[in-house]
């Protein structure tokens, strides 16, 4: 027992030594600790402390400056308001100024007015006494003179008139005279020049066509038993088959170019095929027909590319094909339009216009012909249709409705277009007409230049082309025969309808004559 005893309190007071040392061991080092805390402490709290003053004192100026800045910014507010003011009251006497000088001037202008008044009142009874003495004036000036007032009034207007239409006459002389020195040379070298450029051979369509024949017995066929193939291809055809004594030659009579084309084709098979019956001569026609079309179609594509016009719609080409079956007084229709078109280029060109669009409305402009026949209403009237219709240009339109002067042409093409009209219808030879409408034509100039006073005869010249006016020498002088022959003019442009242009010539002569016995 005491064995154990020993080591055990040993053991005890080891570990109680142990204990206590590392109590002691521990104690210590949390003074240690708590000393350097408490040290810490203190420095952290001074260096709040030191924060603290210096945040207040950054406050402090901040404030300060802030304060500086508002009362700065106070003080000029102060001033500006102040300078506001003094506008404000300098504006308000300047108002009251102009607001008294404008009660000043309305006083005045109401015065004026007050002065006006009376005055105009002063005039007007100063008129009615000028209008008194006048009317006083005036019945003792028509008892001297023993003349009325209208009948003065007459004396003088007459007087007048007599005087102005000489000086009327002699401004026209004046100015035809200016103008033809200015254009007339100008105009010429320009439609001279351009006709020199564009010839072409002159060719009047006629109404019958001819058709040779191998022999004469080929007539009797053509007739027919009982005339039943003449009868057959007349009404297939629509023209008049003429079988007379001609040898070896018969002839198709029709007004319409394009139906004795086919009827002649359609004979000229048949003589050929040698079959001749009426059943074969429909057939034959109606091939011919199809075959026209195409025909047709073939000669305004050729007309189109002749002149170089592009975007043309193949029914508008089929139209211009058949201008060429159309004729206007022996003249074929497509020839003309080609010529107007060529003709209206050319001038186009020398005047600096567009040329493409020229040639198309001098092509396009009679382009109603094609179907006239089959619509009513005048070829004008049909063709400006049928452009509206293919989207043409306004000015192809316009030149379509004015190139016989229904309409007023608004371009330069348009006029031109009307140019070129005249001078491809007004060339020799190219339009034939019809005797009695030929007789007239020249009794109504006739009637016309000796429908005016002091003309003594009047004589139509060069086939239409020129009217010849006499006048009497001691009624007319040579200044009142400019005005005739102008009056004459408009006349005739307003009354008669014509191909081409007519020279109109008045001779003023006076004639002595003495015998010697």
């Amino acid at each position: 027992m005491g064995i154990f005893t020993t080591p055990i309190i040993t053991l005890l007071i080891g570990i109680l030594s142990g204990s206590g040392l590392v109590t002691l061991t521990v104690f210590i080092k949390n003074s240690r600790a708590e000393s350097k805390a408490n040290k810490y402490l203190q420095d952290a709290k001074k260096e709040a402390e030191k924060h603290k003053r210096d945040t207040i004192l950054e406050l402090k100026e901040e404030s300060y400056r802030l304060k500086q800045e508002t009362e700065k910014e106070i003080k000029e507010k102060k001033q500006e308001i102040s300078l506001n003011e003094e506008k404000l009251m300098q504006r308000e006497a300047n108002l009251d100024k102009r607001e008294e000088m404008l009660q000043n001037r309305d006083a005045l202008l109401d015065q004026k007015d007050n002065n006006l008044l009376a005055k105009q009142k002063e005039l007007q009874e100063k008129e009615v006494k000028m209008d008194e003495l006048l009317k006083e004036q005036m019945q003792e000036l028509e008892k001297i003179s023993k003349f009325s007032k209208e009948k003065a009034h007459d004396l003088i207007m007459k007087r007048v008139e007599d005087t102005m239409a000489k000086e009327i006459a002699n401004y026209i002389k004046e100015e035809e005279a200016k103008a033809k020195l200015e254009a007339h040379e100008k105009a010429k070298q320009l439609i001279v020049g351009s006709m020199q450029r564009y010839a072409n051979d002159v060719t009047s369509e006629q109404t019958v066509s001819t058709i040779e024949l191998p022999n004469d017995e080929m007539k009797g066929r053509l007739i027919g038993r009982e005339g039943r193939n003449i009868r057959s291809i007349e009404a297939v055809t629509g023209v008049d088959l003429i079988i007379d004594d001609t040898p070896e030659a018969i002839v198709i009579s029709s007004f319409d170019p394009l139906r004795r084309e086919m009827a002649k084709i359609t004979i000229e098979t048949l003589i050929k095929d040698g079959r001749i019956h009426p059943t074969r001569i429909e057939e034959v026609y109606e091939k011919v027909t199809n075959d026209m079309n195409t025909k047709i179609t073939e000669i305004g594509n050729e007309a189109v590319f002749e002149l170089g016009l592009t975007k043309v719609d193949p029914d508008l080409v089929n139209l211009i094909g058949k201008l060429h079956f159309r004729t206007s007084y022996g003249q074929n229709a497509l020839q003309h339009s080609k010529e107007v078109a060529h003709l209206t280029g050319l001038m186009a060109s020398e005047l600096g216009e567009n040329v493409a669009l020229a040639k198309r409305a001098g092509l396009l402009h009679d382009i109603g012909k094609a179907i006239d026949f089959e619509i009513e209403g005048s070829h004008v009237e049909i063709g400006e249709t049928i452009a509206k219709k293919y989207h043409e240009d306004k000015t192809v339109i316009n030149a379509i409705s004015s190139h016989h002067g229904d309409v007023e042409p608004n371009s330069v093409i348009s006029i031109l277009v009307q140019v070129a009209d005249t001078l491809s219808a007004a060339r020799p030879g190219a339009r034939n007409d019809s005797l009695e409408n030929y007789i007239k034509r020249l009794e109504q100039l006739e009637e016309i230049g000796n429908s005016f006073e002091g003309v003594e005869k009047t004589y139509a010249m060069q086939a239409g082309r020129e009217l010849r006016v006499i006048v009497k020498p001691d009624e007319v002088d040579d200044k009142e025969s400019y005005k005739i022959a102008r009056d004459i003019k408009t006349k005739i442009e307003e009354e008669m309808q014509y191909p081409g242009t007519i020279k109109i010539n008045v001779i003023r002569e006076t004639r002595v004559q003495e015998e010697a016995k």
